[in-house]
């Protein structure tokens, strides 16, 4: 399978679901930061979560998690993904989408192509090297991102695999 993509848009204007656990404990955000590229020999995505974010404990505590990218028709319930909680309420059945194993992992079957990640490194952006005007633009309350480095180890035509 082929994954061509305009990196410079892909989840700045498209998002993409970023997703761990397992298809009875899981959590998913909506993410627009990122990257993709190559790191170490292996191809890789970099992503960023905010530690009081309910994804951020189910990223800590799996070894794996998903990348997802959605049709256009997603674009509502990729929007409740990303202002709604898990921790209050059943996110997947909010946004109408419907979760199933992807590898070691979870995404949903509404995807068009979803990445299985293994973590290779991650580390706290650090304060005093981001600009000021960043700083106040995206951290004045919020706490600063955790960046997570993964090796792409699968690509799903879809959701998961038939």
């Amino acid at each position: 399978m082929e994954f061509k993509v305009d990196i410079f848009s892909k989840l700045d204007k498209e998002w993409a679901l970023l997703a761990a656990g397992t298809p009875d404990d899981h959590n998913a955000m909506t993410v627009s930061w990122g990257g993709m590229g190559t790191l170490w020999g292996k191809p890789v995505v970099t992503v960023y979560v905010r530690p009081n974010r309910h994804t951020y404990g189910y990223i800590e505590d799996n070894e794996f998690f998903t990348l997802s990218f959605y049709p256009e028709q997603y674009r509502k319930a990729l929007g409740v993904m990303g202002r709604k909680s898990g921790r209050d309420c059943d996110k997947d059945a909010l946004a109408g989408l419907d979760v199933v194993p992807a590898g070691d992992s979870i995404s949903y079957r509404q995807a068009d192509v979803t990445l299985v990640c293994r973590k290779l490194y991650h580390n706290d952006l650090v304060e005093e090297n981001i600009p000021e005007d960043v700083l106040k633009t995206f951290y004045d309350p919020e706490p600063i991102h955790r960046m997570y480095i993964a090796e792409v180890v699968e690509m799903i035509d879809g959701g998961a695999e038939a």
